[in-house]
């Protein structure tokens, strides 16, 4: 496997290279503001599809440029704010007419003509030169970003309903984030960026019983262990809290023009939604190399190859690697018109001991591949559309189909077979003519046994379904669910404020040697029946979610915020039900804030 990488990394690199900017890490704050202003324009961006994502640093910019440039309406001194931060984020990217014309960005033109991301007041002469980053450097040859990152943050938590047996008072909460974030471009040819930290925290009730379906993994002597959410190895911290590394880092440039590469070890998002059922930024980070062709404006198309872990399986002493698993996936975005976009997705998880050359091919049908092969590898494809309309409104859905046979659909008995997840959301910014209120709603189901595979006498448990550090790589509930969000969002420049409020139901397995369909883990050789399948199977769960959260931007990607969370699961296993309250604060620096909502 490391030789055809390093041979495929050698013969892109040998072709000529163009400059290239590095991406803004999956941020849904940030990304948010990014989202707006192509719903302002009325028209989809010039230099990324928002269908994929992370977007790279210099065409948000040049949507930032377009957007100021030709208002469809007047702007709120919130959305020249919104405009300022964007640009002082990636102030390399900014054009020099830009940082001598700053009235594009602000209400009344400023005295000075300072370049684009000056701070007034550095620190130590040294530091803090630009808003945005602690320290940096720029000349012909080295573009260098450094930034520390911190949250430090504590809260606490209140449970109810809980049987007797488990109501002893709950350890106080806690995150404890340390790291540093460098990013940067070499002979303005070649963009790379590394992030690394170190993690202590202890989660709320709900999301450690969430570990005990998806996270639960074998470490090197065979004991089972729960990791965290989004999370890859981890150790123990105090009772029931958690220790982990988290590291993350790519090169990427640009080459034939038009196409660009990007090879490292970071997650990656195809989708509109709060939610994606094709790929969500879910599971923990992983190795990929991924070619994104731009065919002029309206047609990008995304190769992505991975390299994941099968962590299901316990190893034997002698065996400390974790067994790998392989998903390559492709992704076609097309601009119908300025309105209308659909994109078409395909995937394929295999397991080899080594990559498998055959899928490679960036151009070919994977099932075409599967089936040359005599493989037994698990297949998806799917489809997404969006629509923008009025500079308010946008429409999105996504469809994934794991497995189809028209007879027993047609039959209408509940086939087992018949796999699928749906989404369908639609985003209001600047709702009821209220600047910067922006209003999201949201549909997801997925039907019994979608993403799990089978396990065979020459592959084991795992090693095929669409999970990654045992966590699903597309919506964190699996599947055998239907869920319904509301999102309302409000910033008044460095104030914001977000709520989250969610209904999902889900059917979860009685025993562990029990599968209605809703846990992807599991075989599905060991279905429970084989037709009369219906989602919410099960032991019927019932999760009402609501997730109050404000924040304050002391200065640049340093947040002060306080967060309110209510979670009352209803379960027809009266001692899996029980509410779920948490209060928290925290300071947030160069970090983004991940909402936990399952």
């Amino acid at each position: 496997m490391r030789i055809n990488v390093y041979l495929i990394s050698f013969l892109l690199l040998s072709l000529s290279a163009l400059a290239q900017s590095p991406f803004v890490p999956l941020n849904a704050d940030y990304y948010h503001i990014i989202d707006r202003l192509e719903i302002r324009k009325n028209s989809w961006a010039d230099g990324f599809h928002s269908s994929v994502k992370p977007y790279n640093r210099q065409s948000i910019v040049q949507l930032a440029d377009s957007v100021a440039a030709h208002p469809r309406r007047d702007f709120s001194d919130t959305d020249y704010f919104n405009f300022n931060y964007l640009l002082n984020d990636s102030w390399e990217w900014v054009s020099p007419a830009d940082s001598l014309n700053p009235n594009l960005f602000t209400r009344v033109e400023p005295a000075s003509s300072a370049a684009a991301g000056d701070s007034k007041k550095p620190v130590l002469t040294h530091f803090y030169k630009k808003k945005a980053d602690f320290y940096s450097l720029q000349t012909p040859d080295v573009d260098l970003h450094v930034n520390p990152v911190f949250n430090i943050g504590f809260g606490a938590e209140t449970l109810s309903g809980l049987a007797t047996a488990t109501t002893s008072k709950p350890d106080p909460l806690f995150v404890n984030t340390r790291g540093l974030e460098v990013r940067g471009t070499i002979g303005k040819k070649l963009g790379f960026y590394t992030f690394f930290a170190d993690n202590q925290a202890i989660y709320p009730e709900y999301i450690q019983r969430y570990g005990q379906t998806y996270g639960q993994t074998y470490n090197a002597e065979g004991v089972l262990q729960t990791t965290a959410p989004g999370e890859g190895f981890v150790k123990p911290f105090r009772t029931n809290g958690a220790d982990f590394l988290t590291a993350r880092g790519y090169i990427t440039f640009n080459t034939l023009k038009v196409i660009n590469v990007q090879f490292g070890h970071d997650r990656n998002f195809f989708g509109n939604g709060f939610r994606s059922l094709l790929l969500s930024d879910n599971s923990p980070a992983y190795l990929f190399l991924k070619l994104s062709t731009r065919l002029g404006r309206n047609i990008q198309y995304t190769n992505l190859f991975t390299s994941l872990q099968n962590t299901q399986t316990p190893r034997v002493l002698d065996d400390k690697l974790i067994p790998p698993k392989f998903a390559a996936m492709h992704h076609v975005s097309i601009n119908l018109s300025d309105h209308i976009n659909v994109g078409v997705f395909e995937a394929e998880v295999f397991s080899r001991d080594r990559l498998d050359l055959s899928y490679l091919n960036p151009i070919i049908l994977y099932r075409y591949v599967e089936s040359s092969l005599g493989s037994r590898d698990n297949a998806f494809i799917g489809i997404d559309f969006k629509a923008n309309f009025l500079s308010h409104f946008l429409v999105y859905s996504q469809f994934m189909l794991d497995e189809f046979r028209l007879r027993p659909l047609l039959a209408g008995k509940g086939d087992w077979t018949n796999k699928f997840a749906v989404q369908l959301g639609a985003k209001y910014i600047d709702a009821f003519g209220v600047p910067n209120l922006d209003l999201q709603t949201e549909f997801n189901l997925a039907r019994p046994y979608t993403y799990s595979h089978e396990s065979s006498p020459t592959v084991t448990s795992g090693q095929t379904n669409y999970a990654h550090y045992s966590q699903p790589l597309a919506h964190p509930l699996g599947s055998n669910f239907m869920e319904g969000l509301g999102i309302v969002r409000f910033q008044r420049q460095k104030l914001s404020a977000n709520g989250i409020f969610g209904v999902m139901m889900f059917g979860a397995d009685p025993a562990v040697d029990i599968n209605y369909g809703g846990n992807i883990l599991k075989d599905y050789t060991f279905r429970f029946r084989d037709e009369g399948n219906f989602i919410g199977q099960g032991r019927k769960t019932v999760v009402t979610y609501a997730d109050l959260r404000v924040s304050y931007m002391i200065r640049h990607n340093i947040f002060l915020e306080g967060r309110y969370m209510y979670r009352y699961q209803d379960s027809q296993y009266r001692p899996n039900s029980y509410t779920d309250q948490t209060a928290s604060f925290a300071l947030r620096w160069n970090l983004p804030y991940r909402n936990w909502v399952f």
